[in-house]
């Protein structure tokens, strides 16, 4: 930084948004070869290109904050502003799933009986695996807490353990979703509730796999001490990302398994 007289990270030419965005249209064509001739080999291929580039991309921003020093605090900022922004376009993102969901469910057609839940669908008893998905999230959200105060305090072996203790909170959660798909008495293709279904859970779930995987990266940064107490936006990004997170699912909860049922 010290031949540039302001704060602003110059990012240097990069190979990376181009190959994301290369691998992102292999992949969309992937999934449209799989629906349609159930052939999986360019998907492979697309994942496979999709987990390299985040992978490097990734690589090369933590260099850029942790080793190069480019990640000042006017920096941190913007990218503050940047993660504020991703999480409100994310809230608008569910608003979607739950106006449909609402907008079928207040006023049901005569096609679904007249009635909520429709005729012929026996819903998930919302006070069984769904309670228990929902106290393990809540405790989740205790345990990401736990962790950044630790962070903050310089407390590494708190934070870890906390760090740890969420992840396995998270995987424990998506066991329990899959468990509860393939005991579900419907389908995705029962109408319009087993679509509003499986899609606002399904897309909660795909969030909450990438909250995971973006809390394990934030376990492995901070086994090789790339955190300090003032410097941790990486984690804190994170630990906001599965608050949102924790935020949607009670929402879900509330909304489709309870009174929707």
């Amino acid at each position: 930084m010290t031949h540039q007289t302001h704060a602003y990270h110059m990012v240097n030419p990069s190979p990376w948004p181009l190959a994301g965005a290369l691998s992102a249209l292999l992949l969309t064509s992937g999934l449209g070869m799989w629906f349609h001739f159930n052939s999986t080999t360019l998907l492979k291929l697309s994942m496979l290109t999709n987990m390299l580039t985040m992978y490097q991309w990734w690589r090369d921003v933590v260099r850029e904050g942790t080793y190069q020093g480019h990640h000042t605090s006017t920096v941190q900022k913007g990218l503050r502003y940047g993660m504020i922004l991703f999480i409100i376009s994310e809230v608008f993102f569910f608003s979607g799933f739950f106006w449909a969901f609402y907008h079928s469910s207040l006023a049901p057609t005569p096609e679904l009986g007249g009635y909520w839940p429709p005729t012929g669908i026996n819903p998930l008893n919302p006070l069984e695996v769904p309670l228990l998905n929902t106290s393990v999230l809540l405790a989740s959200g205790v345990s990401i807490t736990w962790a950044h105060h630790s962070l903050m305090e310089g407390n590494r072996k708190q934070m870890t353990q906390a760090l740890a203790i969420t992840i396995a909170l998270g995987a424990y959660f998506t066991l329990l979703q899959v468990s509860e798909y393939f005991e579900a008495p419907f389908t995705i293709s029962d109408g319009i509730y087993g679509s509003t279904f499986f899609v606002a859970t399904g897309f909660h779930g795909l969030h909450v796999i990438i909250g995971s995987t973006f809390l394990l990266t934030c376990l492995l940064r901070q086994l090789y001490f790339h955190f300090t107490s003032k410097h941790h936006f990486g984690f804190e990004a994170a630990a906001w990302y599965w608050h949102f997170v924790d935020v949607v699912w009670l929402f879900l909860y509330v909304s489709i398994y309870w009174w929707g049922s």
